[in-house]
Formats: structure tokens, C-alpha cells, sequence
């Protein structure tokens, strides 16, 4: 699996959200693809006030902050 970390350099919600899926990342295994929104106008557009933003393809798992629920369920860990 691989999910995706819409971000900003300079947000420190983005930052506290990276942290934050470290351990997530070692239980399970997928990879994390960091994207900076600042470098294509497109995705800057898209995502802007919505960052940092976890995503799996086009499926939002939660944006702001990390939804434990959320991941946990989308990880399968809740049934």
C-alpha cells in the first residue's frame, strides 16, 4: 500500500502529521509518498488550505490533523 502526505515546508501541521504516521508506518508497512502542493500549481489549487491531507490514490483518509479512527480502519485494523 502506498499513501500519500500532501504537505507544506513551512506548515507545522504537515510536520506534526509526518510524525505522527511514523509509527503507523512501521506497524504496517506502506510506503508514504511526501508531496509538496507549493511545487505544482495544480495540486497547490486542489489542496491549499486543506494540508496537510492523507491520502490513498484519490480516497481522503483525513485532512488538518491525523484521524487515528480513520487510518486505523483504513489500515484495516477496525472490521
Amino acid at each position: 500500500m502506498k499513501l500519500t502526505l500532501y504537505f507544506r515546508e513551512y506548515c507545522s501541521l504537515c510536520h506534526q502529521m509526518l510524525a505522527e504516521l511514523k509509527p503507523w508506518q512501521d506497524k504496517h508497512g506502506f510506503a508514504l509518498d511526501v508531496v509538496d502542493v507549493d511545487a505544482d500549481p495544480v495540486l497547490e489549487a486542489r489542496f491549499n488550505e486543506l494540508v496537510p491531507v492523507l491520502m490513498d490514490g484519490e480516497h481522503e483518509i483525513c485532512h488538518w490533523h491525523l484521524d487515528i479512527p480513520a487510518l486505523a480502519a483504513h489500515l484495516g485494523e477496525i472490521g
